[in-house]
């Protein structure tokens, strides 16, 4: 029994760590709008269901506020892939605390 409950102190660490906010849905539909206007693509074209989204850094700052880093890959119809990185403020309460900063990191045709 005393085995047991130090494994479980020894856990108690790892689970308490609050998880931050899932809020990708905005810094992804901003990313396509600017994709848009900077005629990178046309984002009718792209495929939604092939879209990767990982959550990069998600830093806890004050006032329940979290800078979030995202990595999209999104993926047209064409076979063409465009990489963007986005940062920005996030919270439980509201996604879009803050303007999405994108940066392309990598556009290419799919199909060899």
């Amino acid at each position: 029994m005393k085995k047991l409950i130090t494994i479980l102190l020894g856990l108690f660490p790892i689970i308490s760590f609050a998880k931050a906010p899932d809020c990708h849905n905005w810094p992804m539909n901003m990313t396509k709008g600017w994709l848009k206007n900077a005629n990178i693509t046309n984002i009718y074209n792209l495929d939604e269901s092939k879209t990767k989204i990982t959550l990069l850094a998600s830093e806890k700052k004050q006032n329940g506020l979290y800078t979030q880093v995202y990595h999209f890959v999104f993926y047209d119809k064409k076979g063409k892939s465009y990489e963007v990185i986005t940062k920005n403020e996030a919270s439980y309460e509201e996604c879009s605390m803050s303007q999405v900063n994108s940066y392309l990191i990598s556009k290419r045709d799919i199909n060899y």
